[in-house]
């Protein structure tokens, strides 16, 4: 069973690499490519490992940073130095950092418009709300504390958890799951308990097939504001609760 999906929370790998250093507190101005590229091909591994349909643009970041820890690790040649009076060597990894910090740039002022959007939505009017609705509204923000980066990560310490193998020869008929129905099983499972739950506790069958599933039924469901994925600190666990919107493969 294969699944093609795309999912907008990744913005490219710019964005990906952004996030690594800024998870790992790395100097963008003196950027370690063996650790920046052993992460990210983790992640991108991780991607296609869910059967998730990579884009073209991440396998060009990664032939990139692959060209680059090569050039890195090239010794310098004696003949070099003679030309050094001529021009100065420049670092493989410049034009990675300008890139990097031009990203940057725009995701802050892309940032910066989004608060004064927020801000002035405070001082002209706007038509009346129930509570419900503002509650609504609340949640949605605490949603932006947890990234798909961080749902996607949380899935790499599943696998390496389940300790999941590429599946035996068999002859038993595998039954297919329908990501609508995973979904309806998580969001009724959520408005029973009617409270958080554990982001693994998802995930009770170690099979790839329902992993990768539920994997894109959460991904589905908070897409729909149907649930919300929260983390109290960075690195710390996630937790999954349903949100007040409808139930889920309501036509």
């Amino acid at each position: 069973m294969e699944y093609s999906v795309k999912i907008d929370a990744f913005e490219g790998p710019l964005d990906l690499l952004l996030h690594l250093i800024n998870r790992y507190e790395i100097d963008i101005y003196d950027i370690p490519v063996a650790k920046i590229t052993e992460q990210y091909m983790s992640y991108v591994h991780t991607m296609q490992e869910l059967q998730l349909d990579v884009a073209s643009e991440y396998l060009v970041m990664a032939a990139t940073l692959l060209a680059i820890k090569s050039k890195m690790l090239l010794p310098k040649e004696e003949e070099l130095e003679e030309l050094e009076e001529d021009f100065d060597e420049e670092d493989p990894r410049d034009e990675l950092m300008q890139r990097l910090l031009q990203y940057r740039r725009f995701k802050e002022v892309a940032k910066d418009f989004e608060e004064r959007d927020i801000e002035r939505g405070y001082v002209f009017t706007r038509p009346p709300q129930d509570l419900q609705s503002m509650e609504i509204e609340a949640q949605e923000s605490r949603e932006l504390s947890v990234s798909m980066y961080d749902i996607l990560s949380a899935v790499q310490k599943l696998l390496k958890r389940k300790k999941i193998q590429k599946p035996l020869k068999t002859r038993i008929a595998r039954q297919e799951i329908q990501i609508e129905d995973r979904m309806t099983d998580i969001l009724k499972d959520l408005r029973t308990t009617r409270k958080k739950t554990s982001f693994f506790e998802l995930f009770p069958v170690p099979e790839r097939e329902h992993i990768v599933v539920t994997f894109l039924a959460v991904l589905e469901l908070l897409k729909q504001n149907q649930i919300i994925v929260e983390q109290k600190g960075n690195f710390d666990e996630l937790f999954v609760s349903a949100s007040q919107g409808g139930e889920a493969g309501e036509e």
